[in-house]
């Protein structure tokens, strides 16, 4: 493809993605809530916390909450793999900036996408909340879900990352 019609394509409002799986499943965020992607450290267990989330690390000096997304969305647990990573989000809760990890089973690639192209998710249930899904796409044969990573996280979520935030220090 030409450099003027990928242009074409891309003249609606473009912004970068980051796609990454879960099981069999696709799902994608904007680049722009992605920190950074971690290899998976030990991770320090917190006493009482909701089942996902399962500790937190040190990321430089500062305490790190990590969710497992898989256990979020309702899906079984794995063993980690060479694959798995963290995702270092910021995501905003009721109008305040929380940074949390993110573990997913592995991250596919980033890319570019014109909003235009996110379609309405199918009305009919699914096995992730509807709130989570802002859209799918689809590339080639298969769909990527389109995550709205803010509500993805509640309030009642929020303040256990806090809760599990304050705990210090953390021992590598």
């Amino acid at each position: 493809m030409s450099e003027e019609n990928n242009t074409d394509k891309l003249s609606g409002n473009s912004q970068s993605y980051l796609s990454f799986n879960l099981s069999e499943e696709h799902f994608t965020i904007p680049v722009m809530k992605v920190m950074e992607i971690l290899e998976v450290p030990k991770i320090t267990k917190v006493p009482q916390a909701p089942s996902f989330i399962v500790g937190v690390i040190n990321l430089r000096g500062a305490v790190l909450p990590v969710i497992d997304t898989r256990i979020k969305f309702g899906m079984n647990p794995i063993e980690y793999t060479v694959n798995t990573c963290i995702l270092v989000m910021t995501v905003e809760i009721n109008e305040e900036s929380i940074v949390v990890g993110a573990l997913v089973d592995s991250v596919l690639e980033v890319f570019e996408l014109d909003e235009s192209s996110i379609k309405a998710s199918p009305s009919i249930a699914t096995k992730f909340r509807a709130g989570y899904i802002k859209g799918m796409i689809q590339e080639n044969d298969r769909f990527m879900m389109v995550l709205d990573i803010d509500k993805v996280f509640s309030s009642s979520d929020l303040d256990n990352l806090a809760i599990s935030s304050e705990i210090t220090p953390i021992e590598q």
